[in-house]
């Protein structure tokens, strides 16, 4: 996909499916603009109009037919989105009329566009880096607030700025021990070699801890609530979500299967699980489900390990060291039978602890990187910041000629994660997830 029909003119419906007031068919490459001169006719032709302008006009087919009115907004390489000539055609949103339109430059000569092909051509032409053009499908996928930002930041180029400066401080070490080898009458000092590569690893580190953020700010994260029967599970789940989704009864056991609901909290899209009571029980049913909400909190992303304040303490007869645990001390508004400071108070019933409760989960979730900037949001790029990070720290214990090896391969590795220096397979995996039309 990534190097072949690189020349062809190529064509798709770059809005979502279904009926709007606006649709638009992209027409991106070395014929674009006679492509659009086939099918837009207005006071001007395509072709003959400065870069950045629009034209109003007819659209029509090959046969001459009316298919719509609307805009056509020209683009001339190197200032568009791809790099080369584009043309947007405007019509009314439609999909008949954008089917026809879209046919009808197909017909006209312009190929229909793969999947990503546009922002494909705009990395290849250098328009954005590989980390960008992540950026733009985070931006098109978000779901969140959160997730919008780092896209926005993402595609700013704010990731590759951070790379850049790692990548600096690891060319100013590697620098320092050639002149040691090639000039070693000279001398070099060690500060600075020692400083500039104490930085970078500073800085990837800080990066890779944006990571985890990152990813779930995109994917979302699991939520288990856990605790013994009647702590106050589906009580708790129905007042972070605002409305009733879980049965609540004061009969101990009422929950034995899992129950999954989806929420935004503090800018993650997150998925609350609902499950069993856990306690020793004859009740094979019963049973059953206290073994899947062991095995669904072993695989969230964060546990709210919930227990009933009211009443006596009972320790949850459960090893949750595994897992990301925040404790939480429901019916907060009833006399308190015992405290814990480690512990959230929380009322279902009254919203006390509420506020706190989703800072507690943004801060598990996402912890320093919430103000942090530009993250990592994807494994090939956490991927290739690990990869920099162990090359970088084990140029620190090694002789300069052999740490020279090390950083090099760590600024391919940097090189990597922006796209500079990537395989062509890479860079498939990457635009295979985008939809035609962007």
């Amino acid at each position: 996909m990534t190097r072949s029909g690189l020349s062809d003119t190529i064509a798709a419906i770059a809005t979502a499916p279904g009926s709007a007031g606006v649709g638009i068919v992209r027409v991106s490459g070395p014929d674009a603009l006679r492509v659009a001169d086939s099918v837009f006719r207005g006071r001007r032709a395509p072709s003959g109009t400065p870069g950045g302008r629009f034209l109003f006009g007819q659209l029509q087919d090959a046969a001459g037919d009316a298919l719509d009115e609307g805009l056509c907004l020209i683009f001339k390489g190197p200032r568009s989105y791809t790099g080369e000539d584009v043309a947007e055609l405007q019509t009314h949103g439609s999909p008949a009329v954008l089917a026809r339109v879209l046919q009808a430059t197909l017909d006209c000569g312009a190929r229909l566009a793969r999947p990503g092909e546009f922002t494909l051509r705009a990395y290849l032409s250098g328009r954005l880096d590989l980390a960008q053009a992540e950026a733009v499908l985070g931006l098109i996928e978000a779901q969140t607030d959160t997730a919008r930002r780092q896209a926005t930041l993402g595609l700013s180029g704010a990731l590759g700025e951070r790379v850049a400066r790692i990548g600096q401080n690891v060319t100013r070490t590697l620098a320092a021990m050639q002149a040691m080898l090639d000039y070693p009458e000279e001398g070099v000092p060690d500060e600075d070699r020692a400083a500039p590569l104490a930085h970078a690893e500073a800085d990837l580190q800080e990066l890779l801890r944006s990571a985890r953020a990152g990813q779930v700010a995109t994917r979302g994260a699991r939520l288990a609530l856990i605790g013994r029967p009647n702590a106050g599970k589906s009580s708790l789940l129905n007042a972070l979500l605002g409305y009733e989704r879980s049965i609540v009864t004061p009969t101990p056991g009422t929950t034995r299967d899992y129950l999954e609901a989806a929420v935004e909290l503090a800018g993650v899209p997150v998925t609350l699980v609902d499950t069993a009571g856990i306690r020793d029980t004859a009740d094979v049913i019963e049973a059953a489900g206290v073994r899947q909400a062991l095995s669904l909190a072993g695989a969230a992303d964060l546990v709210l390990a919930l227990e009933d304040g009211s009443a006596p303490r009972e320790p949850l007869p459960a090893d949750l060291s595994g897992a990301r645990v925040l404790h939480v001390r429901t019916k907060a508004d009833l006399p308190q039978a015992w405290r814990d400071p480690a512990a959230l108070d929380v009322s279902a019933v009254t919203g006390q602890g509420l506020p706190e409760l989703r800072e507690a989960i943004q801060a598990a979730l996402l912890g320093d990187a919430a103000r942090g900037e530009a993250w990592l949001t994807t494994e090939r790029q956490a991927d290739a910041a690990r990869r920099a990070l162990g090359y970088v720290q084990a140029a620190a214990f090694l002789p300069d000629d052999l740490a020279g090896y090390e950083l090099e391969e760590a600024l391919r590795a940097l090189a990597d994660l922006t796209g500079r220096d990537v395989q062509e397979d890479v860079v498939d995996a990457v635009f295979r997830n985008f939809c035609v039309g962007k």
